[in-house]
């Protein structure tokens, strides 16, 4: 959805053919709200159209105008001789047609009054990102690149002011509609979903964003099989009677049949290439071969923008090579090392360089966390994309190590481009304690057989801060010169009730407080160590005694 494109039909006798034909195609539906096609080849408003909800899910940015072919696809029940114009339209990426339907299903099972069509998603998907770029996704259903709209600075488009500081689009000054389905970043983060089930909610996602614009349509207590609920919920989409002229459109278009294609083999919008719109540095597209045109941009009337009228960007000139993005290369990043839980000291950033070997500002670079961890960016965010300074660079956020601990990566490139990344090694140590001691002085004594009445409790520090969460072993020890686990006196229970010497499973809580299980005492009389021993090494030894009472500690014997 990088920009806005209509297909003009050639005026004369073809036109007027042409525009019959399609007028009875369209009318033939009974979509309520459909265009009627002009001699200029675009929708007339025709001024029936419900009023839009307030606000709207992309910001009213523009959209890919390209109408269904007037042949329709083969569904069993219909024509059985319709040529394969209609039928290469008609197909959908594997991944981005279970999103529809996993959506439709989610919601039917939550919200089974709201009667949402999978076609409905189906036909938004197509106009505001040609089904996620034909298909481009990778396994989980993300794009290989995020989908940005055009900065909606209100130069051409709508003006709204950054709100996400650039989480989601890159942009921190204005916003810029984000994904598949083009949510601006405000609405994403009351709408958005987590739709195959990892965790996350990333509008770059086909599943979460799906999910999310299945819910924004059903706001409202609507009931999608009445015409005008759906079509209020469509303007409530993108506040254009155009737009809804076209989503109606491939909707009944997609409800006369569709089929499975694999992924990345979809039919893509004029226009819609790689995953941004051009940014500075970025090669404008070659020229069209000879007898071929391409579409030129064309944004949709918008009611929001001041004076309702439409505004034609003109072509960006060949840049020149202090323009021209050469890559992106690491800017003096140390080694990056923390201990579980605490974040990283040190913070990845990057340079934009162009052909001449200087700093390029402007350019949107995405980090992503890669591997077996459960680190993350600040806010729980694995992916960020973020613009380069006036000096070329570019500043990751604070990355927090999670609690798995051991190695991954760190991915910085420039975003959408097909230029070598800047890979970083990162590394999460298990948390650490450099003391540990008893927090009483309490004797420990038990009488053989029993166990011991007070509890054995202790605290770990690390640098004399509470050191929480840091693992610790205990293990009942002889008295030898090299000790070994003891085979006598005092133990511990497991949960089979079994007799054990050594536990490891032991963690301290957040105040740095170790209290261990109950200690049981054999039959053999003496005095015996426990050892305690923490990840980074404290250790602390405690004595035990098994003792049999005294006289005076014997209970009396009862009366006679």
């Amino acid at each position: 959805m990088a920009a806005q494109f209509g297909r003009r039909l050639r005026k004369g006798a073809t036109t007027t053919a042409v525009a019959a034909v399609a007028v009875a195609a369209l009318s033939a539906s009974g979509a309520p709200g459909t265009p009627l096609v002009g001699d200029s080849g675009d929708p007339q408003p025709t001024g029936t159209a419900p009023s839009p909800d307030s606000g709207a899910a992309t910001g009213n940015s523009p959209y890919y105008t390209d109408l269904p072919p007037l042949n329709t696809p083969d569904k069993p029940g219909t024509s059985t001789n319709l040529p394969v114009t209609g039928r290469a339209e008609s197909g959908i990426p594997a991944s981005i047609l279970a999103a529809y339907k996993k959506a439709e299903q989610n919601i039917a099972d939550s919200d089974a009054a709201c009667r949402l069509p999978w076609q409905l998603l189906a036909a938004i998907g197509k106009v505001e990102s040609g089904h996620a770029r034909g298909g481009r996704v990778d396994a989980n259903g993300t794009t290989f690149s995020p989908i940005l709209g055009p900065v909606l600075d209100g130069r051409g488009f709508a003006m709204i002011k950054d709100t996400d500081n650039g989480a989601y689009d890159g942009d921190s000054t204005h916003d810029r509609a984000v994904g598949p389905m083009q949510f601006i970043p405000s609405t994403w983060a009351t709408w958005g979903q987590d739709g195959n089930g990892d965790g996350r909610k990333d509008p770059n996602n086909i599943y979460d964003a799906a999910l999310a614009a299945g819910r924004y349509l059903c706001a409202g207590s609507r009931d999608l099989s009445v015409a005008a609920d759906l079509d209020r919920a469509v303007l409530s989409y993108n506040h254009s009677d155009a737009y809804l002229r076209t989503v109606r459109s491939w909707f009944e278009y997609y409800k006369r049949g569709t089929h499975e294609i694999p992924d990345g083999t979809g039919a893509v919008p004029p226009g819609l290439g790689g995953g941004t719109d051009p940014s500075p540095g970025s090669p404008t597209p070659s020229p069209s071969p000879s007898g071929t045109t391409k579409p030129k941009p064309k944004p949709s009337p918008n009611p929001s923008k001041p004076g309702g009228g439409t505004t034609t960007p003109t072509p960006k000139p060949t840049p020149k090579p202090s323009q021209t993005l050469a890559g992106v290369e690491d800017a003096g990043t140390g080694p990056l090392t923390a201990t579980a839980g605490d974040a990283f000291a040190e913070r990845i950033k990057v340079r934009a360089r162009n052909s001449l070997g200087d700093p390029l500002a402007k350019v949107s670079v995405t980090f992503t966390v890669a591997g077996d961890t459960d680190a993350a960016f600040t806010g729980g965010k694995t992916a960020v994309t973020l613009l380069t300074g006036a000096d070329g660079t570019v500043t990751a956020p604070v990355l927090k190590a999670g609690e798995t601990t051991g190695g991954f990566t760190v991915r910085a490139v420039a975003t959408g481009r097909s230029l070598p990344a800047v890979t970083y090694s990162a590394t999460v140590t298990a948390r650490q304690a450099d003391a540990i001691a008893r927090t009483d002085d309490k004797e420990l004594t038990a009488a053989p057989g029993t166990e011991f009445a007070d509890t054995v409790e202790v605290k770990a520090t690390y640098k004399d801060a509470i050191a929480a969460g840091v693992a610790v072993t205990a293990t009942m020890i002889t008295d030898a010169e090299q000790p070994a686990e003891n085979d006598k006196g005092p133990y511990f229970k497991d949960a089979d009730g079994k007799t054990v010497r050594t536990l490891t499973d032991l963690t301290t809580d957040a105040d740095g407080i170790l209290k261990l299980p109950k200690i049981y005492a054999d039959d053999a009389e003496g005095t015996y160590k426990l050892r305690l021993t923490t990840e980074g090494g404290a250790t602390i030894v405690i004595e035990l005694g098994i003792e049999a009472p005294t006289a005076s500690q014997a209970p009396e014997p009862p009366a006679v």
